[in-house]
């Protein structure tokens, strides 16, 4: 066991490397990294299909039923997700009888940030698209870089991972990753930077209080080495916060702030929304604009040009030899799965365009940002929008920001609550339809559904009908949560006869 105690920090050509859990996000990007470095892979999870398995495919690695039997003699490490107890799953049991070294997806992404220049994104809000935007940049200035993200990302070529050209033939020297929040699993990671995006109460389960949360990060960013940098929002106002605590504790570190409150190389002013972009200004960059839409998506921008200015310093360059393959990238990026990202349109009975959308968005900011961005961006629309809460710990903490969080949508229509495995729903407090009543105080038409055939039956009659003046456009149909209510906007793109989109066509 000694001998692979460490085996991701070395050289793991032909190393046997098996996964639990392999079809997560997180999971399959860490399959590319490690599959690129010449590890063997297997992998066990659920039979359902996600859309993580056409990645997988592209490796010819197809995920296994869970089994004691696939942890054969040859493998040499396990990595699990934290949805996978080593008690109950079979594939945990028999490495762990087999005193195998087990890590769980974040040790592993820990370890693998120990053997390079690593930078750290992370915030309760922005932090995969923001990681998504900054490995486009890395790829157009071609730093010797390796990302991850915490989805696909299409200008990584349809894949949740981005190695520049340079990097595959010297290696990678820097490696950014997206870090998360939940159960303190960024204290794995080993940062030289770190991208702070924003500071609010989420994941009640875990941290019951602001503060609770707040200190993660605190503790999060004072593992920065001497001189390293935080690099955030000047514009959240939990960030700037959580800095300030942090410069008290480590006046070390190199606080770098971005955003429109900020002074400095990363200023940031607002342009216009035109042509389908948006227009903006950093004081380092000049005017640059982005094609995915809200202001919240030029913060993230501003965030990835800051980082990669620095990991340009860092390297020895003069960034203002790279504004131009920046502003490239910035055009470059086209979003992520399951950030705003478009996956199809129709057409209805009165020949009115309708545009389905499906978002990550679980959080009350995320959803008020984000369907403001669209009501800005897509003027003439009517925007209809279906929320499936994400737990009930969640939902009934935050329940009054929920029911407040949809005053950009025209109409609301409410599932019932997506729950966690680690909650008993029996004893919740809260429930889809309760939260549907409350957000009628705070909006004229919401309904609840708490079934996906109901909303999608519902749905498709609203579509149906004509939009008048100002929807002259037609129709935006979002899908918003981190449950699996995606499934409303796919009955209706079938039902309705429409065309899926092939990827890069919007966030």
């Amino acid at each position: 066991m000694d001998e692979y105690k460490n085996v991701l920090r070395n050289d793991i050509k032909g190393i046997h490397i098996h996964f639990v859990g392999i079809k997560g996000t997180g999971m399959v990007a860490l399959v590319e990294i490690l599959h690129a470095r010449g590890a063997v892979i297997t992998g066990s999870d659920v039979a359902e299909h996600f859309y993580t398995d056409e990645i997988l495919e592209k490796y010819s690695i197809k995920a296994m039923d869970f089994s004691e039997e696939n942890i054969t003699p040859d493998v040499r490490l396990v990595i699990y997700s934290s949805a996978y107890s080593p008690e109950k799953t079979p594939d945990l049991r028999a490495a762990k009888e087999k005193n195998l070294p087990m890590l769980l997806y974040s040790e592993a992404l820990g370890e693998i940030s120990a053997s390079a220049f690593s930078c750290g994104i992370c915030g309760v809000h922005g932090k995969t698209t923001t990681t998504g935007l900054a490995g486009t940049l890395l790829k157009e200035t071609n730093l010797p870089s390796q990302v991850l993200a915490g989805s696909i990302i299409s200008s990584f070529g349809s894949s949740c991972t981005m190695t520049s050209d340079s990097a595959r033939k010297e290696g990678a020297e820097y490696f950014v990753a997206e870090t998360c929040e939940y159960q303190r699993h960024f204290m794995a990671f080993h940062p030289k930077k770190i991208v702070l995006t924003s500071v609010e109460s989420d994941h009640q389960d875990f941290y019951p209080t602001f503060k609770d949360i707040q200190n993660a990060f605190v503790d999060y960013i004072c593992l920065l080495p001497e001189k390293g940098q935080l690099i955030y929002c000047a514009d959240d106002a939990g960030a700037v916060e959580t800095a300030e605590i942090a410069r008290k504790k480590r006046p070390d570190i190199d606080f770098i702030p971005y955003g429109t409150n900020a002074d400095g190389d990363y200023k940031l002013t607002f342009g216009t929304i035109s042509g389908g972009y948006h227009n903006f200004n950093v004081s380092c960059l000049g005017g640059a604009k982005i094609k995915v839409p809200g202001d919240h998506n030029v913060r993230n921008a501003c965030a990835a040009v800051a980082l990669c200015v620095e990991l340009i310093k860092s390297d020895g360059k003069n960034p203002a030899d790279y504004m131009e393959e920046i502003r490239r990238g910035l055009l470059n990026f086209s979003g992520g799965k399951r950030r705003s990202e478009i996956v199809g349109r129709a057409v209805n009975k009165y020949g009115q365009n309708v545009i389905f959308i499906d978002d990550y968005g679980h959080h009350p900011t995320a959803i008020k940002t984000t369907l403001a961005g669209f009501r800005d961006f897509y003027k003439g629309y009517k925007i209809i929008v279906d929320f499936m809460s994400h737990t009930y710990t969640r939902t009934a903490a935050l329940l009054e920001e929920f029911a407040s969080s949809f005053e950009s949508a025209d109409t609301v229509i409410i599932n019932k609550i997506y729950g966690s495995a680690r909650e008993d729903a029996s004893a919740a407090k809260v429930t889809g339809e309760i939260l549907a009543e409350r957000a009628k105080k705070y909006h004229s038409d919401v309904i609840y559904a708490g079934e996906f055939d109901e909303a999608a039956r519902i749905a498709e009659d609203l579509l149906q009908k004509n939009a008048l003046d100002p929807y002259s456009e037609g129709y935006l149909f979002v899908t918003m949560g981190a449950g699996d209510n995606w499934k409303v906007g796919s009955k209706l793109l079938d039902s309705m006869g429409g065309k899926k989109s092939s990827g890069g066509d919007g966030e």
